[in-house]
């Protein structure tokens, strides 16, 4: 696959996304021949150097080095030239593209039925819901998570009912209205990677249990589903995900009960 065709395919698997410039594109682009892609959720001089230990000659991730990243983006552009790796990033059309973050952790926590993707209207973000057809307790669901994620999950629990309807927003879901959200559609549980005071006192008021693991790994799903989406058209294509550091917490040392 040349470069060239890779960014026709993003085209092709993200039609209705690729509309925010600054969501999506090349960091840093070299035309050649691609025959490994590595993959991860945020770009920095670690995952570019990892990216080159492992012969990669694109790197996926779904987080650019973001401008508030002072000076980052400078030193990962100035690594990606020197071992000539591509970059290319997709943000906000992963987080809502119907293979992307959200279904992928819904796929990791064995959700049994989607009954609404993630999206986003109107200028703003909706989370995606779905349904244990048996519920689980809300024990049972900190440990899934915990087993997927392999990091400790801040969890609290804001009702006793068991957990039968979850909503989900990776990453950046700390806005209380997401869980208003939940709250309004009959969810049992919000998941996401980050929070706020405020979310965290909103789901106490709502009732709604919240659980809350990194940005970096209720993410990387999404990630993974882009790059074995990428193989199944190219079959030739080796793929390897880039292990990043649990810098916003601690990795788990023990293994998790489901």
């Amino acid at each position: 696959m040349k470069t060239s065709e890779f960014e026709k395919l993003m085209e092709l698997l993200f039609s209705n996304y690729l509309k925010d410039e600054g969501e999506f594109g090349f960091t840093y682009r070299v035309e050649k021949a691609i025959r490994r892609i590595a993959y991860a959720t945020n770009l920095t001089p670690e995952t570019v150097e990892k990216a080159a230990e492992a012969g990669a000659d694109l790197l996926i991730t779904h987080h650019d080095a973001w401008d508030f990243l002072f000076g980052m983006r400078e030193v990962c552009v100035a690594e990606l030239e020197k071992h000539e790796i591509s970059h290319y990033f997709t943000h906000s059309p992963l987080d809502f593209v119907q293979f992307g973050t959200c279904t992928a952790l819904f796929e990791q926590i064995q959700i049994d039925e989607i009954t609404r993707y993630s999206t986003y209207e109107n200028d703003k973000e909706y989370p995606g819901i779905g349904v244990f057809e048996s519920a689980l307790s809300f024990t049972e669901l900190k440990n899934r998570l915990e087993h997927v994620l392999r990091e400790p999950v801040k969890a609290w629990q804001n009702h006793e009912r068991p957990v039968k309807k979850v909503a989900i927003l990776t990453g950046a879901g700390n806005n209380s209205a997401h869980i208003q959200y939940a709250k309004e559609n009959g969810c049992d549980a919000f998941i996401t990677g980050e929070r706020t005071l405020y979310s965290v006192q909103y789901a106490k008021f709502a009732g709604v249990n919240l659980y809350v693991g990194s940005h970096t790994y209720t993410e990387i799903f999404g990630v993974r589903n882009l790059a074995e989406n990428i193989q199944e058209k190219y079959t030739a294509l080796e793929i390897v995900q880039i292990n990043e550091d649990h810098i916003e917490t601690v990795p788990l040392a023990y293994p998790v009960n489901k």
